[in-house]
């Protein structure tokens, strides 16, 4: 991977040129704001599940792209895989949160249309920027410019979107990750007198990250709330980054095992991909395979209830082998010309 630092050098000086202009208006109405007072534990945990959906619904669509990559030896195909695996890092934080606020989550089968990324709204920040990022799909495919395009939309930092993290009625109206990520620390910390530690508490990474002190939520209130709050620095500061142009990802939160590139967040990891010279050899989709399709969708349909079973205080030594199934189906779909489908 060092024969390719100039091109994350290269992601980081465009990422400085990058503008910092207050959201444009776009005559949309204004989403409902909540205060204090009107915030209450339904509230918290509709947007905990949010971040939990959110944090689900890039797994089929990073490992869809990564897996359509000829050459696993390619810096794209390892950038993204090192954001898969934070991704489920992120997904399981996200679900410890849940469950110390009371809420088991659920995994429902994720959504593939058009432009839409669930829980994100761009049409509220600045234009110029989010422009920057089009053609973009959300839509299952292959790794190409609209699915990279899409991939820096999901990442793009919060001070590039002039979003802040107001308290929303309506979860599917934050303009950025670290926006609704902000809304959701803030709105945790109203509620601690909900928050319960060592409750349904997963962790199978904390060999990876020497730097955490922990990657659960064992304690109770104030102290179990300074544990949600890490948590929460954890996703944002790996996905966007800080707000700082410049700053890599913070030395506490960077995989001491196995990335190939620690100290860049994933919207820097995918405008290297973006910026490289040219994009990998991808396997082409839209062939005959239905009987493929179906063996994912039902790989994909069992992970979906071991996620449950590990989130709601299972056995989660099903989950492995189960997770390494789906990854396998799928590049049995794009090796045999077929599009991946999850449900």
């Amino acid at each position: 991977m060092n024969r390719h630092r100039n091109s994350f050098h290269k992601a980081r000086q465009r990422r400085k040129g990058l503008g910092r202009r207050q959201a444009a208006s776009t005559g949309k109405p204004s989403s409902t704001k909540l205060t204090a007072d009107q915030w209450d534990i339904a509230h918290l945990r509709s947007h905990l599940q949010a971040a939990v959906d959110l944090e689900f619904w890039t797994l089929p669509f990073y490992l869809s792209a990564m897996y359509s990559i000829k050459d696993r030896s390619s810096d794209a195909y390892q950038l993204i895989r090192t954001v898969v695996n934070q991704e489920m890092l992120h997904l399981q934080s996200a679900s410890n949160i849940a469950n110390a606020y009371g809420l088991s989550p659920t995994f429902a089968a994720p959504k593939y249309e058009g432009t839409n990324i669930p829980h994100l709204d761009f049409s509220g920040d600045d234009l110029d920027e989010i422009d920057k990022f089009k053609p973009y799909t959300a839509t299952i495919g292959a790794l190409d410019l609209e699915h990279v395009n899409a991939m820096c939309l999901i990442e793009i930092p919060e001070y590039l979107t002039g979003e802040t993290g107001d308290l929303n009625e309506n979860v599917t109206e934050y303009g950025s990750i670290g926006a609704f990520y902000d809304a959701l620390r803030y709105g945790a910390s109203l509620l601690t007198d909900h928050l319960h530690g060592g409750v349904k508490q997963v962790d199978f990474f904390s060999a990876y990250y020497r730097g955490m002190p922990s990657l659960k939520v064992i304690d109770d209130g104030a102290d179990g709330f300074d544990q949600v709050s890490l948590l929460i620095d954890l996703i944002t500061d790996q996905g966007e980054g800080a707000t700082k142009e410049d700053e890599t990802v913070l030395p506490a939160f960077q995989n001491t095992a196995d990335d190939v590139a620690p100290e860049l967040d994933h919207f820097d990891k995918f405008l290297a991909i973006k910026d490289a010279k040219e994009l990998p050899e991808t396997f082409k989709g839209g062939g005959s395979g239905d009987q493929l399709q179906q063996i994912l969708v039902s790989e994909f349909t069992d992970l979906r209830a071991a996620l449950e079973h590990l989130f709601g205080g299972g056995n989660p030594q099903q989950f492995f082998p189960v997770m390494a199934s789906v990854g396998g189906a799928i590049r049995n779909c794009w090796e045999n010309g077929v599009s991946p489908r999850f449900s």
